[in-house]
């Protein structure tokens, strides 16, 4: 069975966010589309994505010196453990659908700590002689975000880090298909952005009749 990841990094829901909004048209129509896909939600407000901290560094450190988990302290075992429910959770999966607002030319930060998470050598990717490779190679992805002014194109492309970050990462991980779907300018053009918003849930529904 084919398994979708709908990620979200929102603390807005489809009621006040574009990018939610697109995003849950995409998923609903990506479901009436695929009746037998499994799609799980990784609302990552909400689920508990740890830092990479000095006590994951610990605990990986002993695993690596050939201690047992059970050697690791409750904290450890805590974070590692649920590092290692993440990175699992992601390598099963088939398609990735991330869905996140922009913010500061980015995403939010729970977004960069949940790609942390799930960079794992020898899950999805692996050190090689000739460098790292990915290991993701029979996977898709789809960022779906909105962006209150316009920097797909024109003077402020260059400053857009976000959608960026996530190609570079799907790339080291070996993921061969990688799409964008971008809400913009809403902000910068108020009278109109429900039309904004309508075009992009429109496009939404569509791309999810062929992702």
């Amino acid at each position: 069975m084919t398994k979708v990841l709908y990620i979200t990094a929102h603390p807005h829901d489809d009621t006040l966010s574009f990018s939610m909004a697109a995003g849950s048209a995409f998923i609903d129509t990506y479901k009436e589309a695929n009746p037998s896909h499994e799609v799980i939600t990784v609302d990552l407000y909400k689920e508990d994505i740890p830092q990479i901290d000095a006590d994951v560094f610990r605990g990986w450190g002993k695993l690596q010196t050939g201690k047992g988990f059970e050697e690791l302290s409750d904290n450890e075992k805590a974070k590692v453990g649920r590092l290692s429910e993440l990175v699992d959770q992601f390598v099963d999966a088939d398609k990735y659908v991330f869905v996140t607002p922009f913010w500061n030319f980015s995403f939010p930060p729970v977004m960069k700590a949940y790609i942390d998470s799930v960079s794992v050598a020898g899950k999805t990717f692996k050190y090689t002689e000739h460098g790292p490779v990915g290991l993701l190679t029979d996977k898709k992805a789809l960022h779906i975000q909105a962006r209150g002014g316009i920097y797909s194109e024109g003077p402020a492309a260059q400053m857009e880090m976000g959608h960026r970050y996530l190609d570079i990462m799907m790339q080291f991980y070996g993921v061969p298909s990688f799409e964008g779907l971008f809400i913009e300018g809403h902000a910068a053009m108020p009278e109109k952005a429900q039309d904004i918003k309508a075009d992009g849930i429109s496009r939404a529904k569509d791309l999810a009749h062929t992702f």
